[in-house]
């Protein structure tokens, strides 16, 4: 179980001023890919210096892939963690690119016992790069692979007893893959280690032609913060963060979905 956070935001340029003075932010992630290795913004200064943490969250190490681990895109990962002295990093249980090209996408890994032995010896290799402890993400996907060998539950828990990274659990793309895939997220919040959990995102999304798409640019669905309450019901999370990319929304709305999320957590 990672250390306690509390309640968060994910810190993004366009919002900055917004994050550094709305009262009950308790830590913030900021997307690592976004940050120099040698320079904070002034505002993730101001947030450290009130001692709120600041957690680098990578999106393109592509762990899940087949192709020889992108070290440069590890070491950034580290430098940026070193400069905000962060407890912990992380990025997801996917793959960004193959035969050279770029998804632009986080793509899910085939559940096979072969792709699990690429991910875990992908991140074993990062985990020796990074001086401070990895956590991995559940991923929203659009499409299942074919000849599944494993439940998604299996190959999470597989993943955490090989290399003991901690899990990064995104209760937003659970429910996206139950309302597109038909998967039973209570069913893997059962199965899932639990007591290796870093921190919960939650997110909003759109449905649109009966596709639930999770854009981090919409309001929270209750479905999702019903979804963080059996969450809760089995474990009290070290932290919650509310992620959002797009079309922000006002201060006060902010706010009020952070006491949403709070509320939850509280009971």
């Amino acid at each position: 179980m990672g250390e306690h956070l509390g309640v968060g935001i994910g810190w993004r340029s366009e919002i900055d001023l917004t994050v550094e003075r709305m009262p009950g932010v308790d830590f913030v992630e900021v997307v690592a890919e976004n940050l120099h290795r040698d320079h904070v913004p002034e505002s993730l200064r101001v947030l450290r210096a009130k001692g709120v943490p600041v957690l680098p969250h990578a999106v393109s190490l592509s762990l899940g892939g087949a192709e020889p681990l992108d070290t440069a895109r590890v070491e950034h990962l580290g430098a940026v963690a070193a400069l905000l002295d962060a407890p912990l990093v992380s990025d997801h249980v996917c793959f960004v690119r193959a035969g050279g090209l770029d998804s632009g996408h986080l793509m899910p890994v085939p559940r096979t016992r072969e792709a699990l032995d690429v991910l875990v010896d992908n991140v074993t290799a990062a985990q020796e790069i990074l001086d401070r402890p990895l956590a991995l993400e559940n991923i929203a996907a659009l499409l299942e692979w074919p000849n599944a060998e494993l439940t998604e539950a299996e190959f999470l828990h597989r993943l955490v007893d090989r290399t003991g990274c901690l899990l990064l659990v995104d209760v937003a793309n659970m429910w996206a893959n139950a309302r597109n895939l038909g998967a039973d997220p209570r069913e893997l919040l059962d199965g899932i280690p639990l007591d290796r959990l870093a921190y919960v995102h939650v997110a909003g999304g759109v449905e649109i032609d009966g596709v639930y798409h999770d854009t981090h640019a919409h309001a929270v669905p209750q479905g999702v913060l019903d979804l963080l309450g059996e969450l809760c019901a089995r474990v009290q999370p070290p932290g919650v963060l509310l992620e959002r990319d797009d079309h922000y929304p006002s201060d006060s709305v902010l706010a009020d979905e952070l006491a949403a999320i709070r509320a939850v957590v509280s009971g």
